[in-house]
């Protein structure tokens, strides 16, 4: 089971790079936006592989979802910490939390080339470290994983 939070969704470095990576057999995009916006999921669904199993829920129902789907080979996608820091209250247990796309906006640290991050969202990861998800910071499978620094913990 992998998590990853990206601010794209499904995109090149998701379909090409993690999809592999993982061997997932099922991709779970956990937003409650987007679980109600059809036109989007048939768009971002156009760009997964026919053998993948693509699934948009809203966030209060991804433990739910992940229980159905009965084995290890899920990757899920968060838009936001937000959508994080929901499931995680929803139920949602992750040992290892992927940061892969948060863009710049203003009131963000950039603390990466790739993430930058929000006092809220700061907050949202240090509750789950605190709660024993790692954090993993990086875009592609393929870099060094990079270990959260100040200002996180």
């Amino acid at each position: 089971m992998w998590f990853r939070v990206d601010n794209r969704l499904i995109h090149g470095q998701v379909i090409e790079g993690w999809l592999p990576y993982t061997n997932a057999r099922h991709l779970v995009v956990a937003n409650d936006e987007l679980a109600q916006d059809s036109i989007r999921q048939t768009i971002m669904q156009m760009a997964v592989p026919r053998k993948i199993d693509v699934r948009f829920v809203c966030v209060a129902d991804l433990a739910t979802t992940i229980k159905s789907l009965g084995d290890g080979n899920v990757l899920v996608l968060y838009e936001t910490c937000d959508d994080v820091r929901g499931a995680s209250e929803a139920g949602v247990a992750m040992d290892v939390l992927n940061i892969g796309n948060l863009h710049y906006a203003d009131g963000k640290i950039q603390l990466y080339p790739h993430v930058a991050l929000s006092s809220d969202d700061i907050a949202t990861l240090r509750t789950l470290a605190s709660r024993g998800t790692a954090m993993d910071f990086r875009a592609v499978p393929t870099q060094s994983v990079k270990a959260p620094q100040e200002p996180l913990f």
